[in-house]
């Protein structure tokens, strides 16, 4: 007899405010997935534009009204209200290959004892937008290690071991969870071909470059300290 694999359960969370100009495809990109997920929530965070409008326009979405401000809150809402095993993430300007998520639970079936997986991203410029600081044409033209929640599929189990998104983050609180997951050892896979297209545009949150590397600062200092206090433990 033919062995039947165990379905994983799998949540998408897309964080969004004041998207309307990019939601739709962010959200296309998820429904189309040759391995489609069980649950698509759009988390809201106080938007003035149709962005309600559009998410609600999709019958397979559930439509949430973040708690708290910022990028972080937005995602622990989701996360908090996320029903998968799994969950990956989006943000409602970028896109996923339609491979994405079966490319990633592939690897969560073959290898159960991973926490989670992240692959590579492409970076694209938003027509009409200039280069600004902080970025290289070359990163364009290159494939880049994306470390971002937009790669991400996560066993939501790991989330209660090492915390969620810190909300005292404006900007670095994906760089400090990822940082979080090394200080660790957490179990990763990293797969070396592009899942996620990030928009680069003149509203990303990471063209406050002085916020940026200040939060980027303190990750550093928050992981020297707590790697020193994990080797006091062992």
């Amino acid at each position: 007899m033919k062995k039947t694999m165990r379905k994983i359960i799998i949540s998408v969370i897309i964080v969004v405010k004041n998207g309307e100009r990019y939601l739709s495809k962010a959200i296309e990109s998820v429904i189309n997935q040759t391995y489609p997920p069980d649950e698509i929530l759009v988390v809201n965070g106080d938007s003035t534009d149709s962005t309600a409008q559009i998410a609600k326009s999709y019958k397979n979405v559930r439509y949430l009204h973040q708690q708290g401000k910022g990028l972080a809150n937005a995602r622990n809402t989701g996360i908090h209200n996320a029903r998968g095993e799994l969950i990956a993430f989006l943000d409602h300007d970028d896109y996923w290959t339609l491979d994405k998520l079966e490319v990633q639970i592939n690897h969560f079936i073959n290898s159960p004892d991973i926490q989670y997986s992240y692959a590579n991203v492409k970076l694209f410029l938003e027509p009409g937008c200039e280069l600004r600081s902080g970025f290289r044409q070359q990163q364009f033209e290159e494939e880049q290690v994306g470390r971002t929640p937009g790669t991400l599929v996560v066993r939501k189990s790991l989330f209660d071991q090492i915390g969620k998104f810190n909300p005292s983050f404006a900007i670095g609180c994906d760089v400090d969870w990822f940082t979080r997951t090394k200080d660790y050892n957490i179990k990763a896979v990293f797969l070396p071909q592009v899942l996620l297209y990030k928009r680069v545009h003149d509203y990303n949150l990471s063209k406050n470059v002085k916020t940026n590397k200040e939060e980027l600062l303190k990750v550093i200092k928050q992981s020297l300290e707590r790697q020193r206090q994990l080797t006091r433990v062992q």
